[in-house]
């Protein structure tokens, strides 16, 4: 006999980097699994160290990091455990960004800058990854960059449900809060089941990044509930100038809703006070008990997650997960 069959057999196991432990555990908890033990720790110099406390070999591996403050040591430690589990055999490693890191060095806006966004997926794909898993990519075209599949979820299904839970009795208007993310308010405005959409038309100045010298909303908005939409909120500052002039041009009230809540810096006073109604973000970041405020509502991601790795596991449909709107 030239050949020996075995017993084709398929373990998943979940791993966590240190970046936002609670997520993986929701994961885990949804997958009815458990986060795979490891050692995990910092030398005197900065350096990491990551090492798991069981066998990997043979294992579909999924890995899991949000990329928060200090973002750096998180993408390192990440790339480290995908190294960890490529020299340990395992048979299938995905990586898990609910945040892609970089996201908005996506191309070159003038002569002499890095594509960032493309180096974290060479990165990854040089450190061993085989698939990446991720949440609202700042563009679309990030997929391609990866050399190898990507499965881009959206947490649009579940913002939008609980808009149309909250606030169904109101006259809406999804507000983008630029004229780029109008794509975003129409898909929005479809969910909700085809509101009108707006946007604001902001100007920058190029030598200050961070900062909008002007804004004017074009739509109809005087009368009307506002749920300005946006992937990511970081200083908080463009989103919290919209909510301002919104209200300025007569909407009833105003409601901010983004995936990422990177929220650096000033951004929980700027939101808890530019005169929102409610903000709501999902957890793909960790938005620890000092950044939260009174009109916050923070929805988990992990039943996405968690769904899109059993889909991946079982060799299943991803696709499937939309509704038909990928």
């Amino acid at each position: 006999m030239s050949s020996k069959s075995g017993t084709p057999k398929k373990n998943l196991l979940l791993f966590s980097g240190r970046a936002h432990p609670e997520l993986a555990d929701e994961v885990a908890k949804e997958l009815d699994i458990s986060v795979t033990a490891q050692d995990a720790y910092d030398f005197a110099n900065g350096e990491i160290f990551v090492r798991f406390q069981e066998s990997v070999r043979g294992t579909d591996a999924f890995v899991l990091q949000s990329h928060t403050d200090p973002i750096n040591k998180w993408i390192m430690e990440q790339l480290i455990m995908v190294d960890a589990l490529k020299r340990g055999s395992a048979k299938r490693i995905t990586v898990v960004m609910p945040f892609y890191p970089y996201g908005r060095q996506d191309k070159k806006h003038k002569g002499r800058e890095p594509v960032s966004a493309r180096l974290i997926a060479d990165l990854f794909k040089t450190a061993g990854a085989d698939r990446l898993i991720t949440v609202d990519l700042h563009t679309d075209q990030i997929t391609g960059f990866f050399d190898g599949p990507v499965d881009h979820m959206r947490a649009q299904k579940v913002l939008t449900e609980h808009v149309s839970e909250t606030y169904g009795g109101e006259d809406i208007t999804v507000v983008s809060p630029d004229s780029g993310r109008t794509k975003l308010a129409e898909k929005w405005a479809d969910r909700l089941g085809g509101c009108p959409i707006a946007f604001v038309h902001k100007t920058r100045d190029p030598l200050r990044p961070n900062e909008v010298v002007a804004n004017r909303v074009v739509g109809e908005v005087k009368g009307r509930l506002c749920v300005v939409v946006d992937d990511m909120v970081d200083t908080g500052g463009t989103i919290a100038k919209a909510v301002q002039q919104l209200l300025d041009e007569g909407a009833s009230g105003v409601v901010i809703a983004a995936t990422h809540g990177i929220l650096s810096g000033p951004a929980p006073e700027r939101l808890a006070n530019c005169g929102a109604r409610e903000v709501i973000f999902t957890n793909t970041l960790p938005i620890p008990e000092e950044k939260r405020f009174a009109n916050l509502t923070v929805i988990s991601i992990a039943p996405l997650l968690a769904r899109t790795i059993q889909e991946v596991f079982d060799d299943g449909s991803v696709t499937s997960l939309f509704d038909g709107d990928a």
